[in-house]
């Protein structure tokens, strides 16, 4: 949806560029059109002026605006354009725009094209500009607009370098089953043999099945709409609902879940997508973790908003890859994120929850010492205030 939204905004741009110039070049005909009917000549008009009305135009134009004299000098530009550095002084700074705007003038063809201008004060290595130069009035003016397009190409490379990652995650159960099945027909008069690989199907399926799900809860959250219906959300039986969706594959690993912290605390949004937030966070604590450890789940007041924790005594992750880890798809250790059977999402997913809800997900971790995960969200009526205060953490088997 954002990609989509994004894409809009860029034709909406152009076909407002394409409006402002054909205003311009129709004021400019107007404007000249009277002179030759009831002024002097031409000639006795100021070259360096600019046509009536073009400079209460380009006041409102949300793009870089420039105008150029013959001189190749700036008469006007937007507050943009210098923000962006494109103009310094009256000098335009972009020598491949100064080269297109001498061309516009040289034969009076408008002149569509892209450029790349390095750095400016925003902290950007580079911005990329979508241009439109034409002539503007009778003097040698060129008429110069450059829409940012900067933001635009990072939502394309995002979306194609999603589109290149599902396809792969969905390539490999898809092809897992298929295979799986040919070798179950061929095995069909061995039962042992029929066993053991369906099992292995179950396994790829609902491993095809949670990341669909996850694709999809992903793409409902992602477009930074608002929560259709908030409402009060107790923290506890939040945390609790989600200890108990993994506690069938904690157990497996014998792997303690609990639950701690200050009780009676509310959050105002979504139920559902604060379980779904927590569960694939305690979900990776009890993959990452070797056997026979803990995963502890707390909350506490912060001011005006709760801090839910999720704590680990696993392998912890690397300080280079921390500010990575809530990229879809990221993977610290590829081949071990896919022998654990995730899919790559569920970080993803955790920061589109808070975001949702107006919160921030933080990470500490430290290899081989484990790692706790932070939502921190807005309290219910603006003041976290718990119940019944507690610093004991209640294991999973004493809650229920």
């Amino acid at each position: 949806m954002s990609e989509l939204m994004a894409s809009l905004a860029v034709l909406a741009g152009f076909v407002l560029a394409g409006f402002v110039v054909g205003v311009l070049t129709m004021m400019v005909v107007r404007q000249n059109a009277g002179r030759q009917r009831a002024m002097p000549p031409v000639d006795d008009v100021e070259p360096g002026a600019l046509p009536q009305g073009v400079a209460s135009v380009l006041a409102v134009l949300p793009s870089s605006a420039v105008v150029l004299d013959k001189e190749d000098r700036v008469l006007r530009a937007s507050s943009a354009a210098r923000a962006f550095g494109l103009v310094k002084g009256d000098r335009l700074m972009a020598a491949e725009l100064l080269a297109l705007a001498r061309q516009v003038r040289r034969d009076g063809e408008i002149r569509e094209s892209e450029i790349e201008v390095a750095g400016h004060k925003f902290g950007q290595e580079s911005t990329n500009f979508a241009v439109r130069v034409a002539p503007l009035g009778s003097y040698g003016q060129v008429l110069v607009l450059a829409e940012d397009q900067t933001e635009h190409h990072r939502v394309e490379a995002v979306r194609r370098d999603f589109v290149a990652n599902v396809s792969h995650e969905l390539k490999t159960p898809v092809g897992a089953l298929s295979l799986l099945a040919e070798t179950i027909q061929d095995a069909a008069d061995d039962p042992e043999a029929v066993t053991r690989f369906a099992g292995r199907m179950q396994h790829e399926a609902a491993r095809l099945t949670y990341l669909v799900q996850d694709l999809i809860t992903l793409s409902r959250i992602q477009g930074a709409e608002p929560i259709p219906t908030p409402c009060p959300v107790p923290i506890d039986e939040a945390v609790h609902d989600a200890i108990d969706r993994c506690n069938t594959t904690a157990a497996a690993k014998d792997i303690t879940l609990a639950a701690g912290g200050a009780e009676g605390l509310q959050i105002w949004g979504d139920e559902e997508l604060l379980v779904t937030a927590l569960r694939n966070l305690i979900d990776n604590a009890v993959a990452y973790s070797p056997e026979h450890t803990r995963v502890v789940v707390s909350a506490r007041p912060a001011g005006d908003c709760v801090e839910i924790s999720v704590s680990d005594q696993g392998i912890g992750i690397p300080e280079s890859a921390q500010e990575r880890i809530f990229e879809r798809f990221f993977r610290v250790d590829a081949a071990r994120s896919r022998a654990t059977g995730g899919t790559g999402l569920g970080l993803a997913i955790v920061k589109h929850v808070a975001v949702a809800h107006n919160g921030t997900v933080t990470v500490w971790s430290k290899e081989g010492s484990g790692s706790t995960f932070t939502l921190r969200l807005p309290a219910f009526g603006g003041v976290a205030v718990p119940v019944t205060p507690s610093t004991t953490t209640i294991p999973l088997e004493a809650a229920q």
